[in-house]
């Protein structure tokens, strides 16, 4: 078995229902083609100063498949990746990758079926001499993520799991949906209702 067995049936909407806000990376870094299919793996974690990409350069020769890239770049005038970076990636068995900043070549990446969740695209490259450590702490999209925290991501959005929370949140997870799937329209449209009008109410709502 592997860290993510049953993530990849998890949507990111019910693990944000579960993790709340801070896990969910802001709406800015977004899958860069459709249909998009969801992916689930494991944090390998890039720092790359503003204007340099060496880093996830080196990274997708390090990560172990199944891995989901996520880098910290904050830098919008240069992409930190291109359409062959990602093809060796996909190639070497990495799940996707999550950055903090652009990419180039989206053509190539859209026909290879690579997904990519990123801020955009700009056709110019990052330089590469800043050498820095891998797997290391970082902030993407708002999130702190760690090495090997599970990341879901998929066109609703990219929710980070704590390692340390994985089975638990998993089995929450696979529960509420459970439970959900077990409830008609019917059902969830009444126990709803119910639920806005007592709000309502107790705000002194009235028809």
């Amino acid at each position: 078995m592997t860290a993510t067995t049953g993530f990849e049936d998890i949507p990111p909407t019910t693990l944000a229902d579960l993790l709340g806000r801070e896990q969910v990376m802001d709406i800015g870094i977004r899958p860069l083609w459709s249909p998009f299919p969801r992916v689930a793996g494991p944090a390998f974690t890039v720092r790359c100063p503003p204007g340099d990409n060496l880093m996830l350069h080196a990274a997708i020769y390090r990560a172990a498949p199944g891995s989901v890239i996520v880098v910290e770049s904050g830098d919008l005038d240069f992409a930190l990746a291109g359409g062959n970076v990602c093809a060796v990636a996909q190639r070497r068995g990495v799940a996707a990758f999550v950055v903090d900043g652009l990419i180039r070549d989206l053509a190539e990446v859209r026909e290879a079926g690579f997904p990519v969740f990123a801020r955009g695209v700009i056709p110019i490259p990052g330089t590469k001499a800043a050498v820095a450590p891998l797997n290391g702490p970082v902030r993407c999209g708002g999130v702190d993520v760690n090495a090997g925290d599970i990341v879901v991501a998929d066109e609703e959005g990219i929710v980070v799991t704590p390692s340390g929370r994985q089975v638990p949140t998993l089995l929450d997870a696979q529960a509420k949906l459970a439970k959900e799937a077990g409830e008609s329209l019917d059902a969830w449209e009444a126990a709803h209702r119910a639920r806005i009008d007592k709000i309502l109410a107790e705000n002194g709502f009235t028809d």
